[in-house]
């Protein structure tokens, strides 16, 4: 591997223990505190374990990572971009002391990695969601989503790797840094491109990516995120299968497909660097990202977090200290009567543009319509139909959120019993009453509790929804966070409306039956929605009712009627 970059700090980390010392600790383990590793920072444990995160040897303690938060680089002067920690519970964090062994467990309890405890510790999640997304401002989605996960503690220490997470798919293109440091060598691979993405390769991507291979004179390594998707992604399963369709449309001998497990974090032009690391210590010596800016989220505005530049500027500004050459995504269109792609800066006056965006594809998907030949490969088209059914034919949640008394539950029932009416799906009800009952009768209504029974509600409807079926959920759910979660987690299993059911504080005192408002006001009820806490507007609601004056076929038909529009069920079928 002499030929090939070095990797990051000089040198390949392996984290994996010897046999011995793998029996010894699975011995011991049983007698020391564990946690359950989450699916984040599971992806991290991995390119920890295998080098990925090279010269990383463990999880950051709080020298480095107010380091890295402030400048960018390590206490010794390496250059690192984002913080990588550990975070654990109070009541963990409370039971460790300095030289302590934490056992990390997959989510099936098999034991992954120990951290050796250096120091447990507090970060300044503020300072940490600046260096991340430039603000900590909470109405910044990626801010509000990263301290809502983040908690209050963290441990860091050098870890012992015993096996990395077990993957069952695609093994063969699941190639550790060493692995494919293996691989480029016995190519004779010696400058390698990597592109990565997060998203189906279509043809104007693969000519954007050949172009810029044979510019720069290298290889290239199609190395697409796998650890979690982001909104909008197809599952990586079928983006997998679509990659693997695409990959013989590549010159000969030019491409390899290999696989990232690593977790996006929204984290802009820093994560540009850090991806940039990670794949120097895959070997590679040139890195395009897609089009993006490395996994940029929206503001709420629905503008760009970060600018299409800033990625190009943080890299070039560390190049001496990388090592890598960034390439610029450079966008590809194609021009009709050239019957070819060619850079967008470079299309002539006369020339006639052929164009369709993401939401296109996705629309043509949902109506069952063809998706050109010249936008993409027809394998890939293929693979797309494949696992994207019709509207009519998809899983679908439907959730309402509203004040105590504002007609969600009349609303849901109604729409229940028109949609078993109409047929062809299963439908369930999940109402805040009925899941308070039967699956979350242990909680209370303090806002973590309240949080903990819709994430509870979510995860049952995105189950429903994946399996086909229609899920009406009908709690009050008052804050926007939690909402956005639902959405974030229904919506990669098919079809996610939002139904505000706006009816005013008044109105809605007014039909108190049960004296829940009056004993609110009376302080009898503490936590009160709409009186004793906050409910905060959906600024993203699909549908929106406000029941004063409104029977509840009004309003159901007002659902049913979006639900038609957006091709969820058809005029036939509604009746």
């Amino acid at each position: 591997m002499d030929n090939l970059i070095s990797p990051h700090g000089g040198s390949l980390i392996d984290l994996l223990v010897d046999e011995d010392r793998i029996a010894e600790i699975r011995e011991q383990s049983r007698d020391w505190p564990s946690v359950d590793v989450g699916p984040r920072r599971l992806c991290d444990l991995e390119l920890l374990i295998n080098g990925g995160y090279s010269p990383l040897e463990g999880f950051m303690g709080s020298a480095d990572h107010e380091a890295v938060c402030s400048g960018m680089h390590l206490v010794d002067g390496t250059l690192w971009p984002l913080p990588v920690t550990l975070d654990v519970a109070d009541e963990v964090a409370e039971g460790l002391s300095e030289g302590d062994s934490l056992a990390l467990r997959d989510p099936e309890g098999v034991v992954l990695a120990v951290v050796r405890v250096a120091e447990v510790w507090q970060p300044d999640r503020d300072a940490e969601a600046r260096a991340l997304f430039g603000t900590d401002e909470r109405s910044h989605p990626g801010v509000a989503q990263h301290l809502h996960r983040a908690t209050g503690w963290a441990v860091a220490g050098p870890v012992e790797g015993i096996q990395p997470p077990v993957h069952y798919d695609y093994r063969e293109l699941r190639l550790t840094p060493h692995e494919l440091r293996n691989k480029f060598t016995r190519l004779g691979w010696r400058r390698v491109m990597a592109f990565q993405t997060h998203r189906t390769i279509h043809r104007a991507a693969q000519a954007m990516t050949v172009e810029a291979a044979r510019d720069a004179g290298a290889n290239l390594l199609i190395h697409p995120i796998v650890g979690l998707s982001q909104p909008g992604d197809a599952d990586h399963y079928t983006r997998i299968r679509c990659y693997q369709a695409l990959m013989p449309h590549y010159p000969k001998f030019m491409a390899r497909l290999n696989l990232l497990p690593m977790a996006p974090r929204g984290g802009g032009p820093r994560e540009a660097v850090l991806q940039a690391i990670v794949h120097k210590n895959h070997g590679c010596t040139h890195f395009m990202v897609d089009f993006d800016g490395a996994g940029s989220v929206l503001e709420t505005t629905g503008a760009p977090a970060y600018g299409s530049d800033e990625a190009a500027e943080i890299l070039a500004e560390h190049a001496d200290e990388l090592g890598v050459e960034f390439v610029k995504a450079h966008e590809a269109v194609y021009l009709e009567h050239r019957k070819r792609f060619v850079p967008a800066d470079e299309v002539p006056e006369d020339g006639r543009v052929l164009r369709i965006g993401a939401d296109e594809v996705r629309r043509r998907l949902d109506d069952g319509r063809e998706i050109p030949d010249w936008y993409t490969y027809p394998e890939v088209a293929r693979e797309l139909h494949r696992t994207h059914p019709t509207r009519d034919a998809q899983g679908l949640t439907v959730f309402f959120t509203g004040l105590s008394g504002s007609g969600k539950s009349t609303i849901a029932n109604a729409l229940r019993v028109k949609l078993l009416e109409i047929g062809g799906r299963g439908v369930t009800l999940l109402d805040g009453d009925l899941v308070r009952t039967n699956l979350s009768s242990e909680l209370g209504f303090s806002k973590e509790h309240r949080d903990l029974n819709i994430r509870r509600i979510g995860f049952v409807a995105a189950e429903i929804t994946r399996a086909g079926g229609v899920a009406i959920c009908a709690p009050i759910a008052p804050y926007d966070v939690v909402r956005r979660e639902v959405r974030e987690m229904v919506e990669p299993c098919g079809g996610f409306v939002l139904v505000h059911v706006s009816t005013s504080l008044e109105v809605c005192e007014s039909r108190d039956r049960k004296g829940m408002y009056a004993k609110a006001r009376a302080g009898i009820i503490k936590e009160f929605t709409g009186i004793s806490d906050p409910y905060e507007k959906p600024g993203d609601a699909d549908v929106v009712i406000d029941t004063e004056g409104v029977t509840p076929d009004e309003a159901t038909r007002e659902v049913l009627l979006f639900l038609e529009r957006q091709g969820y069920i058809s005029a036939q079928d509604e009746g």
